[in-house]
């Protein structure tokens, strides 16, 4: 007998945790939780939704029944397969970021906070406003090639995409957030993305830090990127275009 999934009962029929199991599954297909990646908590969940945290555990039982989500000791995380990668020039985002092995961290966080002065300054922010903020920070298991990375997205990132606007309302800066497909989603979205990257090594450190500014096609400003890393290289500038995607015909 075949499994019942959320989309296949019409919502004028369904319970409200039904009807919440349907949303949650359309963030999961559409990419906003990728594959593998920890759920937000029930608390953060039933606000996001405006629900109950009662609601959400049925429909968390809902998708775990129909293989959508599994839960272990770490908590439930998602199971769809993920998107397809549009094209070979797709960057994981952040740029600089890397798969880890065993042992090594890698984590990353959303924030809605206010951002230091120069990127507020450079995503044309009024003085303490607040937008999303993205962290990222890896490291191998001997605590060596550490990178950190510290994102700001402007308002105009966060109006125009919406995969990135849905986490302004799970911005704890405790769970996990691994934005790695915030590059297609722009792109999806219709925008070119024109990457410029400052790269200069730190005084009496072998770390180099890299501004990264990127714009769409009307010089618009989507983020800015500060990553730290290990490495030995000179001072250098270097600046790369990815167009939008291309619309599908119907």
């Amino acid at each position: 007998m075949a499994r019942t999934t959320p989309h296949d009962r019409p919502l004028t029929e369904a319970p409200l945790y039904w009807k919440i199991a349907t949303q949650l599954l359309g963030e999961l297909r559409d990419g906003t939780i990728p594959p593998g990646e920890r759920l937000p908590g029930e608390r953060h969940l039933a606000d996001h939704f405006g629900v109950s945290r009662e609601t959400v555990r049925q429909a968390l039982e809902v998708l775990r029944r129909s293989g959508l989500v599994a839960t272990d000791r770490r908590g439930s995380h998602a199971t769809l397969p993920g998107l397809p990668v549009e094209t070979a020039a797709s960057l994981t985002f952040p740029v600089g970021a890397r798969i880890t092995g065993p042992g090594a961290v890698d984590r990353a966080t959303v924030a809605w906070e206010t951002p230091s002065p120069e990127h507020a300054e450079a995503l044309g922010l009024a003085p303490h406003c607040q937008t999303l903020v993205h962290r990222y920070e890896s490291a191998g298991a001997d605590g060596r090639g550490r990178r950190t990375a510290v994102t700001s997205f402007s308002a105009v990132a966060l109006a125009e995409v919406a995969e990135l606007a849905r986490y302004r309302d799970r911005t704890d800066a405790s769970g996990s957030a691994q934005l790695r497909r915030a590059y297609d989603w722009m792109r999806r979205a219709g925008l070119s993305l024109h990457h410029r990257d400052a790269i200069t090594r730190l005084p009496g450190a072998s770390t180099v830090r890299v501004t990264r500014w990127v714009h769409d096609q009307y010089a618009r400003p989507l983020e800015i990127t500060d990553l730290v890393v290990d490495a030995q290289q000179d001072a250098l500038v270097y600046e790369f275009t990815l167009p939008a995607a291309m619309a599908s015909s119907v």
